[in-house]
């Protein structure tokens, strides 16, 4: 079976991202379903699987990553309003036998992201 993991590199100063919320959905036709909510470890990642065994289905998922929070405690300075507050990446998984990885690199004004393995 497969799962889905992920991961934050704070690219602004070259640290693993701790301690960011992180909410998964499910998509479908009759809107988001939050399925987990998580915080990262140390490292930047989560302690277990997103996903796995029977939960993890073919299907679109939205993982929200509130990076604001995490940033301002940090102490870098906002402004009033964050240019990125959260994060939002929406994906999909065909394979129900693979490994996703949806690794997030950030920093306060920019992010990217890709299928890790």
């Amino acid at each position: 079976m497969g799962k889905l993991t992920t991961h934050v590199l704070d690219t602004a100063n070259g640290v693993p991202g701790c301690d960011i919320r992180v909410k998964l959905f499910r998509i479908t036709d009759q809107g988001s379903q939050l399925i987990k909510t998580v915080t990262t470890n140390f490292d930047g990642r989560t302690d277990s699987p997103l996903l796995e065994t029977a939960d993890f289905e073919v299907g679109k998922y939205e993982l929200i990553f509130y990076t604001a929070s995490y940033f301002t405690q940090k102490g870098v300075d906002l402004g009033n309003v964050p240019f990125l507050d959260d994060i939002s990446i929406r994906f999909g998984i065909n394979d129900q036998n693979s490994h996703y990885h949806v690794p997030l690199l950030c920093s306060p004004y920019s992010f990217s992201t890709y299928r890790g393995s």
